[in-house]
């Protein structure tokens, strides 16, 4: 059976849970605000989603667990004092200045260089916790809301939005993507120039050369300096789109199951609220860890800004590129699209990451579904990501290509093909 075979006036039942999802995203904005990650904010939030689920799941739990959420965008401050620190230390060698410890100097600032881009490839590129013991911990938790199946559960499919707000991303908000774009090209840029030629400060070489090298590393500065002010960090946003959509989006495909009185015989259905997804996918790291061993063949889906209705996809490639979702989960998405109207492509996070690489990279089948600019959009991670700017149609659609896939799910399972 399809979503919209399983009860009569689903075009109007589907409207229902898109103006509850945009109710509660509108709420949540304006009674609680910005959700500052494994702060006050958020815990305020995962309350919330779990006492308005309560009396519509069959179980709602807190699942806690500890996070250090300032040290995944902290390596932007200790990337820029490394990199300021090793560019002036290659200048006075370069001066001549430091005598008997230039040769000491040089070897430092390689290896504050490496140390930079060691950094920027551990935190960013690939979500390791580099840095997490030198911030403070927090406590905070996931929230997860079950519909349990009526007989024996036998596979488990779960929707996962996060509740959590980014820090304001300034380039973002000045200029928009393209400035975005165009401010990390030129850092990284930078620091690639950096190593090249703190490697090259070691050894002897002419005059002309030792002059290039010179004005390189003076031009760099520009860039590297910039980044001094890439996050706001004083300014946490609303994350209206960003991803208060994806959480509410996933607890109404759970209310439409009840309010239809629709529980599937052999298949649970799991909403998650996840926490501190913007410092680094902890708190979907921290659930699919707890559920890796329950023994219930599960797929996860991220469900992330849905906002943008022409940039939906189905995610099968994430965390900037490096790691490959779910064939299969990602099939059955895109299958379900097409059952729901869409037909959506194939997409992959090029820049940044989502819940389903964390869950992917633990061991549970993962894919996502999204639907923003991938430029990306001015309102990502900015203060422009509120309350008036959401766009229903989207989240409709999404809820749809939800609801599809659960039944999906249910019907047929997991397949190459379908």
């Amino acid at each position: 059976m399809k979503a919209y075979e399983s009860i009569q006036n689903y075009p109007s039942r589907l409207r229902e849970m898109t103006n509850y999802a945009v109710r509660e995203v509108k709420k949540v904005c304006t009674q609680i605000g910005p959700r500052e990650s494994g702060e006050e904010g958020e815990r305020k939030a995962q309350d919330y989603v779990a006492e308005s689920m309560k009396n519509v799941c069959d179980s709602v739990e807190k699942e806690e667990f500890d996070v250090h959420p300032k040290a995944f965008m902290g390596w932007v401050v200790i990337d820029v004092v490394l990199l300021l620190i090793s560019v002036i230390g290659f200048i006075l060698c370069r001066f001549d200045f430091l005598g008997a410890a230039e040769r000491p100097v040089s070897i430092l600032s390689l290896v504050l260089s490496a140390t930079a881009v060691v950094l920027i490839i551990g935190e960013f590129l690939f979500y390791k916790e580099l840095l997490d013991p030198l911030f403070p911990k927090r406590t905070t938790y996931n929230v997860v809301c079950t519909r349990k199946a009526s007989g024996e559960t036998k596979k488990r499919i779960v929707f996962a939005g996060h509740v959590d707000s980014a820090y304001e991303w300034f380039y973002t908000y000045l200029g928009g993507g393209k400035m975005l774009t165009a401010v990390i090209a030129l850092a990284i840029g930078s620091m690639a120039l950096n190593l090249v030629i703190d490697v090259i400060g070691l050894f002897d070489i002419p005059s002309w050369l030792n002059i290039t090298t010179l004005v390189i590393a003076v031009i760099t500065l520009i860039p590297i300096g910039m980044c001094s002010i890439f996050v706001h960090w004083s300014l946490v946003v609303d994350g209206a789109n960003d991803n208060l959509t994806g959480v509410f989006a996933s607890m109404a495909v759970v209310r439409f199951m009840e309010a239809n009185n629709i529980r599937f015989e052999n298949t649970e259905v799991v909403a998650v609220s996840t926490a501190c997804e913007e410092c680094g996918l902890r708190g979907a790291k921290a659930y699919a860890k707890k559920h890796i061993d329950d023994g219930v063949e599960t797929v996860f889906i991220a469900v992330d800004t849905l906002r943008d209705y022409d940039d939906m996809g189905v995610y099968n490639k994430d965390m900037s590129g490096t790691v490959t979702l779910d064939k299969q989960v990602a099939a059955m998405l895109k299958k379900a699209s097409e059952t729901a109207g869409l037909n959506l492509p194939y997409a992959k996070v090029f820049f940044g990451s989502s819940d389903a690489a964390a869950a992917q990279k633990v061991g549970i089948k993962s894919a996502a579904l999204a639907a923003m600019d991938p430029t990306p959009a001015r309102y990502y991670h900015t203060r422009l990501d509120k309350a008036d700017n959401l766009d229903p149609k989207t989240v409709e659609a999404g809820i749809n290509v939800m609801l599809e896939t659960a039944f999906l799910y249910d019907t047929e399972g997991l397949k190459d093909e379908y």
